[in-house]
Formats: C-alpha cells, structure tokens, sequence
C-alpha cells in the first residue's frame, strides 16, 4: 500500500466521516510517518483517541478544534509516547478521564515478563513508563457516549497493552495495522506469537475501514491483514532460511535481509529480526548462545 500521497496539513482538523476528525501531529520521523493521527469522535459529546505527543503546538491544535464541546473520554491504545504523552496533560485541561488497557507493562505476555525479568531489553521505541490511565478497560469492554459506542479489542503484539476500538463498521487500529509500513514488534514490550494472534482475531471483525496511528485510512482492512500476516510469515521462513547456512547473530542477519532499508530504520529493522528471532527461540526452532539476548548467537535446533 502507497501512502505516499497521504500529507495532511499538521494540526488541522480534517472530516473523515460524520463526526469523525483526525488532527495529525507534529512529529513526524522514519518511525511516525508524518505523525500521529489523533482522532476526535464525536460532536458536542467527545472522546478522543490516541492524544499523541506532549507538544504545546498540538495540544492548542487540539484544544482549538474541541472548542466548546465536551469530552467525556480519552482514551489511549497504548503507552508510546508519541500515541500517549499528552494525555495526562489534555486530561487536567478538559477534566476527562484517561481509559486505556493499562500502564506500559499491562499486557505483556509470560514470556516477554520473563525475559525482561532476566535482563532483556528493548529498542529505546519510546515507552512511556510514567503512562497511569484512570480507567483500565477490559477486553471486550464497551464505551458509550454522544460519539456513539466503541468496543476494545485487547490486541497485543506491537506492546502488550495494545488496543483496538471498533466504531461500528470502522476500527481505530493504532499501530498494529498500518497501511504506510508493518508494525514494529520489539521485544520485550512486543511480542510476534501475541501480534499474529491479534491479526488473526482482527480477521473476525466485520470492518470496511481502519483508522490507524499513522498514516491514511486503509480502506481494504482484510488485504492488509492478510499482507502482514503474510509478510511475516516469509521473515521467519527468510531467517529459518538464513540460519540454514550457519549461526548467526541478530545485527548479521538484519544485513543480510534488509539491504534496501535506509540506515536510520536499520536499528529497527534489528529489533523485528530479534521478535522473531525470540518467536522461534519459544518454539524450539531455534537455539541462542550463551544465552537468549539481543546479541546472542542463534542456530537452528537439532
């Protein structure tokens, strides 16, 4: 999908459908695309999904764009800064409550627990570990208010307090289903196992539009699942493959499979190797010496 022409102007309350706007952000990076998307619900009763980065410049945006409505929500999908920095701030202005699935920590599976307890860490994607919604949402759960009604969808993998939000026959998708890029999985705060299971549960979900944290709306949700299911599907397959010739560490086999990426995303680029890499490590597909580590030695398993 080319979201190349998607250059919305920053700060600029754009229609997207009746009662819905998007506010993109100014932070833009190899990582944000343009920026986030902050998405505004609603008409005189208001939730706004995902405040984005805490930058005065977007918040006046966003002020000025609520103007004299009311908002009753706000609600996160998950804890990176550049999707939840703002809200603590937003929320004292606008005295709304701030639900999200949980902290920075909420979500994440046995495994990823396990490893972080051990030592392991992640890429520096920016968590926002100060993150403390006031209300934690369930699985499930359903928000109603003026905007309408939005049911969550607890869908780790990109983190593991990652959420979606369907709005009738829209889902707002935050980063796990792009149509600009794939999803960054960097362990341990994401986990591939839970973003493949989260995919495949996305699948079940009647939708003709997504909504997500950067970039255009995608407007053939199923094409796009089946593309990153698929496209990870050919990463392990890549790496298995890979390995076949001899052990190898994470930052080699980045090299030798991404020689196209621009050096900016490389490191990137290595952390959804080390998902992987970790995927297959808890399948027994694969081995890591001395130990599993962000620069272990991996081979396949005999």
């Amino acid at each position: 999908m080319d979201d190349s022409d998607f250059n919305p102007p920053t700060g600029a309350a754009q229609e997207l459908a009746t009662g819905l706007r998007r506010v993109l952000a100014p932070n833009p990076s190899p990582m944000t695309f343009r920026g986030t998307n902050t998405y505004l619900l609603g008409t005189d009763d208001l939730a706004v999904i995902d405040p984005g980065p805490d930058h005065p410049g977007h918040m006046a945006a966003l002020l000025a764009a609520i103007g004299g409505a009311r908002v009753t929500q706000i609600i996160v999908t998950h804890a990176h800064v550049d999707h939840s920095a703002l809200a603590a701030r937003l929320s004292r202005a606008l005295d709304a409550p701030v639900s999200a699935f949980g902290d920075a920590q909420a979500g994440r599976s046995a495994v990823m627990t396990r490893l972080a307890s051990a030592g392991f860490t992640g890429g520096g994607e920016g968590i926002d570990h100060s993150f403390a919604p006031d209300v934690t949402l369930a699985n499930g759960a359903r928000i109603t208010g003026g905007f309408g009604a939005l049911k969550v969808l607890h869908t780790p993998g990109h983190m593991g307090n990652h959420i979606c939000l369907a709005w009738g026959d829209q889902v707002f998708t935050g980063d796990h289903v792009m149509g600009w890029a794939s999803s960054l999985v960097s362990p341990p705060d994401g986990d591939l196992g839970d973003f493949m299971a989260s995919c495949a549960r996305l699948r079940t979900i009647p939708a003709t539009r997504y909504h997500s944290g950067h970039g255009a709306p995608i407007d053939a949700p199923l094409a796009r699942l089946d593309w990153l299911i698929a496209h990870r599907e050919a990463r392990t397959a890549q790496i298995l493959s890979l390995l076949g010739d001899g052990a190898a560490t994470p930052a080699q086999l980045t090299a030798a499979i991404y020689t196209e990426v621009p050096a900016e995303l490389r490191p990137a680029a290595e952390r959804n190797v080390i998902a992987h890499l970790v995927d297959l490590h808890c399948k027994n597909m694969v081995t890591a010496a001395p130990a599993l580590a962000s620069d272990a030695v991996f081979s396949l398993a005999t």
